[in-house]
């Protein structure tokens, strides 16, 4: 279990609290929580969501959306430096939850071994932390087996006889000649403070000050903490800062969905060359590409004003359903011209009325699928559904409104002399 990465210390507690929406949106109770639970004295809080609390665990080792990590070798200097940073960036619009990573000091027995006096009695360090070892914590030495269950047998210094330091220091330790001495001749024993957890990173010490994002896109509020610290703060020789969280991952994420997003397109472009062997309609359709971006860019600036990573692959899921509604008219209007002879204008015409049904109703279709997932966007569960939902949506209304007249009016001046294919237009130039 300690190995797991949920594992949390003694000190630390996490509640799911289940609740119902029904007068307030979940920004306001999310705020009301915040205030009430910041009355709380000596306990850092964060809120957040069970999905996004896993993935900032697994990104950044906290259950918060930015993660700024600083390296050093002095915890206390470290613990300085980082409620510096803390009251830097405190009055930076769009944080909470900012909290530094606790570090309580603790009562500590400290035996430092004196290596001349080992080396006196004939004792190596080996030996004497061996000894130390098995006086104070215990060693197992066997396995009882009862009940059908196996315990481990551990055999140690009895409690009545190192309940002090006195009594620790007097414990009765080997020599290498075969008499006993006590332990404080040949080690200095001492009680300290010292921290209660130490944390590391790529073998160095660390501390975290671990922040929220709230009514604000992350990168800004990232941005802004990077230049207040550049500006504010001065690290010591030997201590650097690094930032990690939701954004850093949004960060190689997003590279990489733009060049998912160009191979779509290049794709897409070839697969309807390949359909109408005209590079000419093949542009006038992708013109559609724009029209839904459009809808969706509108979708996400009356919401949440924020581009993350599921609106992002909302985006790409578009360039599919836009293209095939001007699929559906070229396509169209190519046929009424071969089949049937009838000139472009006309063509447009009829094609237009004649594929309005089954547009509306393929987008129609759509949208009453995605209407609940973006309403949803305040359920546990759905921060990753709704925005990409809000963008889908946002792009099929506009895309499937805009289609009906933009794409009719670029054939047109596309093809302006076009003549229908018919079969006494084949003869002539054939005979020409």
């Amino acid at each position: 279990a300690e190995l797991d990465e949920h594992a949390l210390g003694v000190n630390v507690s996490e509640i799911e609290a289940p609740f119902e929406l029904k007068e307030r949106s979940r920004s306001e109770l999310v705020a009301e929580v915040r205030e009430k639970l910041g009355t709380i004295v000596g306990a850092n809080v964060e809120i957040g969501q069970p999905i996004s609390h896993r993935i900032d665990a697994m990104l950044s080792g906290t259950k918060a959306n930015i993660a700024i990590k600083l390296f050093g070798d002095d915890l206390n200097r470290m613990f300085t430096l980082g409620n510096e940073i803390k009251g830097a960036i405190q009055d930076i619009p769009g944080i909470a939850d900012l909290n530094v990573e606790q570090q309580i000091e603790r009562p500590q027995l400290i035996i430092s071994p004196k290596r001349e006096m080992l080396a006196k009695f004939g004792i190596s360090l080996p030996e004497f932390s061996e000894f130390v070892n098995v006086c104070l914590a215990g060693e197992t030495v066997s396995q009882v087996y009862e009940k059908g269950k196996s315990f481990d047998l551990t055999v140690r210094v009895r409690d009545d006889l190192r309940d002090e330091m006195e009594k620790i220091r007097n414990l009765m330790i080997d020599t290498s000649d075969g008499k006993k001495i006590p332990l404080n001749y040949i080690a200095e024993v001492r009680s300290a403070m010292g921290p209660n957890t130490i944390s590391r990173e790529n073998v160095k010490r660390k501390i975290v000050i671990s922040a929220n994002v709230a009514d604000r896109d992350l990168r800004s509020v990232v941005n802004d903490i990077q230049a207040r610290v550049d500006k504010d703060i001065k690290l010591p020789e030997g201590y650097h800062l690094e930032y990690g969280g939701q954004f850093e991952s949004e960060q190689a994420a997003s590279r990489t969905l733009l060049l998912t997003s160009l191979m779509s397109i290049a794709v897409i472009f070839l697969l309807l060359y390949h359909e109408f062997r005209s590079v000419k309609e093949s542009a006038i359709i992708l013109i559609n590409l724009p029209l839904a971006l459009i809808g969706g860019v509108f979708a996400l600036l009356m919401t949440t004003g924020e581009v993350s990573i599921p609106a992002i692959i909302g985006f790409i899921s578009l360039f599919g359903i836009a293209t095939r509604n001007g699929m559906l008219l070229i396509s169209h209007y190519n046929h009424l011209q071969q089949e049937e002879g009838i000139n472009v204008y006309d063509s447009v015409i009829r094609g237009s009325m004649d594929r309005l049904n089954p547009i509306l109703m393929t987008a129609l279709s759509s949208a009453l699928a995605l209407i609940p997932l973006a309403l949803g966007g305040d359920l546990p569960g759905n921060e990753i559904q709704s925005p990409m939902a809000k963008v889908i949506l946002g792009g099929l209304l506009t895309s499937t409104f805009l289609n009906g007249f933009i794409i009719p009016i670029v054939y047109l001046m596309m093809h302006p002399k076009k003549q229908p294919l018919t079969i006494s237009n084949y003869e002539t130039n054939s005979h020409i």
